[in-house]
């Protein structure tokens, strides 16, 4: 298997759950390091189609959980973002940017997101 398939192979692996999609597509389009509160306010809005405001405690635990030990773990684990746990901020790598245009396919391809993907 060549380089290029598998590394195709780990991004399209990487894009399978949405909320590994929305913090890639919010961290592109933001072009910035941001919180996990953030990123955890973008997913509910993009996943739950609801506001801050209108969502239990229990749902944004949730949320905030599974990115913190799922989905920015996997990321980093490809190092296509970093995460300071201490400061929780989440920016993306110099490697997202040989990615990005597949990145960028797959989440053109997902009728569930809007673009572009704002805080």
């Amino acid at each position: 298997m060549s380089e290029a398939s598998s590394t195709f192979d780990s991004v399209l692996d990487l894009c399978q759950h949405q909320h590994r999609r929305i913090v890639l597509a919010v961290l592109a389009e933001e072009q910035r390091s941001l919180t996990l509160n953030d990123l955890t306010q973008t997913v509910l809005k993009y996943n739950h189609q609801t506001s801050i405001t209108e969502v239990s405690e229990d749902v944004l635990t949730e949320i905030r959980l599974s990115l913190y030990h799922v989905h920015l773990p996997k990321l980093a684990s490809e190092e296509l973002i970093t995460y300071d746990s201490d400061r929780q901020l989440v920016e993306l790598t110099e490697q997202f940017e040989q990615v990005q245009p597949t990145v960028s396919t797959i989440l053109d391809a997902d009728p569930t997101l809007e673009a572009p993907i704002e805080l």
